[in-house]
């Protein structure tokens, strides 16, 4: 089943030709364009859209990957659109309108066929507005048309032996915060200072939810209890307590997608 989906990815990238890769540095559009690199005879290349809401360790991810492959690599700067200043609920639907409308201007100015995405099959599961605003701009999403989940994503770049493999997921740091707050670049860089400085204390993947000066921290399975005992957790404490934060709690569920979804339904 797997390499019926694989060889499906491969004739829609084939039929597809010429295109713009969406490019996040996440597992997906990472397998994704990786994918495309290694069928040659197609004309493609690597856009990164970065925005004050976009961790900058997912920039750099994307600028060594593409080294690392020998893909052609453009990252586009923008301002932080105006009409999600305030966290609104439809927020990534206009969000996603916003950043594909700019990748799909820079595909035709430079003679790319179409705009792809990342988006794979597991994706309609969540609270996922931005879908809506992929399919109404045209944007292809060859993951999820060839049916293929995260897990067998992980399973074809673990066996073709690239370290992202086990990479855990990343999302925008709009989604760290409560809908209907005012964003500003203070509450964006205590989000990332705070998550930085827990994945270099051995916590990737690790999510800080921001609600007013209360970090509340979602850890990936097995890192709960070794946060809890961890010899450096009165650092930690006391760092994050620097970043801004008043009050540090442990979120004893732990890290799951779409949890800000739960907090303001």
């Amino acid at each position: 089943m797997l390499e019926v989906k694989s060889l499906k990815l491969d004739s829609i990238l084939e039929d597809l030709k010429s295109f713009v890769v969406a490019f996040s540095g996440g597992v997906d559009s990472s397998f994704l364009l990786y994918r495309a690199n290694s069928l040659k005879k197609l004309n493609i290349m690597a856009v990164t859209i970065h925005t004050p809401y976009i961790p900058m360790r997912e920039i750099k991810d994307t600028t060594e990957f593409t080294k690392t492959h020998n893909i052609k690599h453009k990252i586009i700067d923008i301002y932080f659109p105006e009409i999600i200043r305030t966290n609104p609920i439809e927020r990534c639907y206009l969000c996603k309108k916003i950043l594909f409308t700019e990748l799909l201007t820079f595909a035709r100015e430079n003679n790319y066929g179409y705009v792809i995405d990342g988006t794979n099959a597991d994706d309609s599961g969540d609270f996922r507005p931005g879908l809506k605003a992929l399919r109404e701009l045209g944007i292809r999403s060859p993951l999820m048309e060839s049916g293929l989940r995260k897990s067998d994503i992980r399973e074809l770049l673990k066996k073709d032996g690239l370290p992202i493999w086990d990479k855990p997921a990343m999302a925008c740091l709009l989604t760290r915060i409560p809908y209907n707050t005012e964003i500003n670049d203070e509450i964006l860089r205590m989000v990332e200072q705070a998550e930085d400085l827990l994945f270099e204390k051995g916590y990737p993947g690790t999510r800080v939810r921001i609600h007013g000066d209360l970090a509340r921290i979602e850890c990936l399975p097995g890192y709960i209890e070794k946060i809890i005992h961890d010899p450096d957790k009165e650092l930690i404490i006391s760092n994050l307590k620097k970043i801004g934060f008043r009050y540090i709690s442990l979120d004893l569920e732990g890290y799951r997608t779409g949890s800000m979804n739960q907090v303001n339904s």
